[in-house]
């Protein structure tokens, strides 16, 4: 089977999209299915330093990159055209995102050649999401997107608490949670117990607004500028809106834990996975998250999290005992963390708990329940295309 994943970007920078894209592709592959990634070379304001209009290998993956013009919905003619010549070789096409031209082109395209398609729409269906630039996202979902989705074979989603908040937009077409994975080193490895690890809360994330992280900057302030808790820290650590980035650090700057809140560039390989076995809490206060994919690893490696309504995990994880829910204010996120940093005991239980509720997410069953949907859609265009 050869399936082609389109997404609008794949640079550290834009999260969690990039990372699941790669962590899918890879999985596919060692269950025997072929996976190219289409996409651009888009880097912020940058670009990535990679080859365009040629195969190459990319997080371990054939990868077509194109040029695009502009940020927010990156038009690509090149990636288009690639998309209209190429489309037909494959077996099914997984595309990821909804309001980026790579979406709507990929959609077009495979409509066009017969082939059956499957849209993740990486929670930007959610009502929060929507709301950002609505008139905008209203104009696209009247026109393009709305097709896109409505003739999709499918809409993949990664959390039933996603599936039901994009159920008013997402149409009529057959909507499957599957969720992302995590690596099985990340589970194999040993819990390392709460009193060997440092006093910090952790959070690694894409810098942008809706990630919430002033909040939870001035929320540590305002609990750990003073004993009892002067001895804890909080580590930022990401990629992306550079103007919200300096905001991020003038906040650390200038409250009471000044000289204990650090923002630092991404994390990845084993800097990213030492720091998760080493802290003690990881947050993620977003005022909207699908999923969170640095969120599962972090409960898998024993952190137990300080999670937002807006998370769409945060069900799961209250329903493990895996963390503290908080709402998206000042006030409440400081609540969590007060609570969370003042009981050794309850984040040892919590942490326990958070592995076990990590172990249902790993890439080899998402690639499971990827490969029978692929095949039920390419199913469903073989008997379409005979009768």
């Amino acid at each position: 089977m050869k399936v082609l994943h389109v997404i609008p970007a794949v640079a550290p920078r834009y999260g969690g999209p990039s990372v699941a894209v790669a962590g899918y592709c890879r999985a596919l592959a060692r269950a025997g299915v072929q996976t190219t990634i289409a996409t651009t070379n888009a880097d912020g304001d940058g670009v990535l330093p990679v080859p365009i209009g040629e195969p190459v290998r990319h997080v371990g993956t054939e990868t077509w990159f194109f040029p695009r013009r502009g940020e927010a919905f990156k038009y690509s003619a090149g990636l288009s055209r690639w998309l209209d010549a190429s489309v037909s070789r494959f077996d099914a096409v997984h595309i990821h995102a909804v309001f980026s031209h790579a979406s709507i082109a990929a959609g077009r395209a495979a409509r066009r050649a017969g082939v059956p398609y499957i849209v993740r729409p990486l929670g930007s269906l959610d009502p929060w999401s929507l709301a950002q630039n609505s008139w905008k996202k209203r104009l696209l979902l009247w026109s393009a997107a709305g097709s896109l989705l409505e003739q999709a074979a499918g809409i993949h989603f990664t959390t039933s608490d996603e599936a039901r908040l994009a159920a008013p937009v997402a149409g009529k077409s057959d909507g499957r949670v599957v969720p992302l994975g995590i690596e099985d080193s990340l589970l194999d490895a040993p819990l390392r117990p709460m009193v060997e690890r440092t006093p910090e809360i952790l959070a690694i994330t894409r810098f942008h607004p809706k990630k919430n992280l002033d909040a939870l900057i001035r929320a540590f302030h305002s609990v750990a500028g003073a004993a009892p808790f002067d001895r804890w820290r909080l580590t930022i650590a990401g990629a992306g809106d550079e103007d919200y980035k300096r905001q991020l650090v003038s906040l650390a700057k200038s409250g009471p834990a000044s000289d204990r809140v650090e923002v630092l560039d991404w994390i990845e390989g084993d800097e990213k996975t030492q720091r998760l076995l080493r802290a003690s809490i990881f947050a993620v206060p977003s005022h909207q998250e699908n999923f969170g994919l640095a969120l599962v690893e972090a409960l898998a490696s024993g952190l137990p999290a300080i999670v937002s309504g807006g998370v769409n995990l945060s069900f799961a994880i209250a329903d493990a005992g895996a963390g503290w829910i908080s709402g998206t204010d000042d006030e409440s996120i400081a609540a969590a963390i007060r609570l969370a940093m003042g009981n050794s005991l309850e984040r040892e239980r919590r942490a326990r708990n958070a592995r076990d509720l990590a172990r249902g997410f790993t890439w080899a069953a998402a690639a499971d329940q990827l490969i029978d949907w692929y095949g039920a859609v390419a199913a469903a265009r073989s008997v379409g295309a005979r009768s």
